[in-house]
């Protein structure tokens, strides 16, 4: 096989491929070890490009097998074939730590080694948070159930006789009874969303509509929290393609929020505006505001609000009957509906959610 076979067959691949010569010299990789290692590498000897004892130790024994013999590979991993290896390692590449899969084999028809290193941070990444959210769920479980176990405890024992003690823990508990019961929603709603986020809905929508019924719904308990609502731009029908189910829970979160954590200002207000294009959507769109003017958010936690579990205060969101899932619900339905999720907050001054969606019915 020639130079110039190998070059375009290694060009052609997705991931980071490496030729090595039999004399130790790079001779050909492609773009992807060109972004994981860095620029001006062939010609040079491979040790000085990648610089782990093992990979090189793996190369020298593919080119010279009577005299080097090769590092132990990971058991896991399927065997290569030829003598070849492959392991699971940390390799060092422009100043930072990668978690990668390297494969060492010969090169057919010739003497030399090739090289491939597929990154795993992605991987690691995705092993990271389903830790995290295993963590998350069940600590936000564990809290009340220890709680509820607690009153339980009691009830059987000093508090059986005393009715005051009776009613006030079992108020206790169905209050956490509710919370749980709401985590276990809204994690099945979240689930529910990630697997139809590719599906884009077809739905006509009058987006007017779906939120002025919003607003009627939260109105009683807009009035127990002493909150009024202003709504502007919904006098007349505006329809876009949608999941009218999954539009409304956005909106009741949305304005739920407000009312919660932004009603100090005494007013919430729902604007809706078209736009004749917006460059992220590529398209004009439709934009629904929900803004508060109650105590803002501190700027260094905004990038934050839509992670799942993430709390600007955790006691308060608690209190509120919170699971800490509902910024990052709305963040994968607007997402599967091709919108945009903008937050806009500055400390004792209030909030702006806005949400922006396709206007074209004919845009996939």
């Amino acid at each position: 096989m020639d130079s110039k076979v190998i070059h375009d067959l290694i060009a052609a691949l997705p991931v980071a491929v490496i030729a090595v010569d039999a004399g130790g010299r790079i001779t050909a990789v492609n773009a992807a070890a060109t972004t994981l290692l860095g620029d001006r590498l062939t010609d040079r000897p491979f040790v000085t490009a990648l610089r782990h004892p093992t990979i090189v130790q793996a190369v020298d024994s593919v080119i010279d097998p009577a005299h080097v013999r090769p590092p132990v590979p990971d058991p896991s991993l399927s065997a290569v074939e030829s003598g070849g290896y492959r392991n699971r390692l940390v390799i060092s590449a422009q100043g930072r730590d990668i978690p990668a899969e390297v494969t060492v084999s010969g090169l057919p028809g010739r003497n030399g080694a090739l090289v491939v290193i597929e990154d795993s941070s992605g991987l690691e990444q995705a092993e990271q948070l389903r830790r995290d959210f295993v963590a998350n769920v069940s600590h936000e479980l564990r809290t009340p159930l220890t709680a509820m176990m607690g009153f339980i405890e009691t009830l059987r024992g000093p508090a059986r006789e005393d009715p005051v003690a009776r009613e006030k823990f079992l108020a206790i508990m169905e209050s956490e009874a509710a919370r749980m019961n709401r985590l276990v929603l809204d994690l099945l709603s979240l689930s529910r969303v990630e697997s139809e986020e590719r599906r884009r809905p077809a739905e006509r929508v009058d987006l007017s509509m779906l939120v002025n019924s919003v607003v009627a719904t939260l109105s009683m308990q807009a009035r127990t929290g002493h909150v009024r609502f202003q709504q502007q731009g919904m006098e007349a029908p505006v329809f876009v393609r949608g999941d009218p189910d999954q539009l409304t829970q956005v909106f009741h979160n949305l304005v739920e929020n407000a009312v919660k954590y932004g009603g100090a200002g005494g007013e919430v207000t729902l604007a809706l505006r078209h736009i004749a294009h917006e460059p992220v959507l590529r398209g004009p769109a439709v934009a629904v505001s929900v803004i508060d003017k109650g105590e803002g958010i501190d700027e260094m936690h905004l990038p934050r609000l839509t992670e799942r579990f993430y709390r600007v205060d955790s006691h308060r969101s608690r209190q509120q009957g919170g699971t800490g899932l509902g910024l990052a619900i709305v963040k994968h339905i607007v997402s599967r509906h091709r919108g945009k999720l903008r937050i806009e907050s500055e400390k004792g001054k209030g909030s702006r959610f806005t949400v922006i969606l396709p206007a074209g019915q004919d845009r996939r």
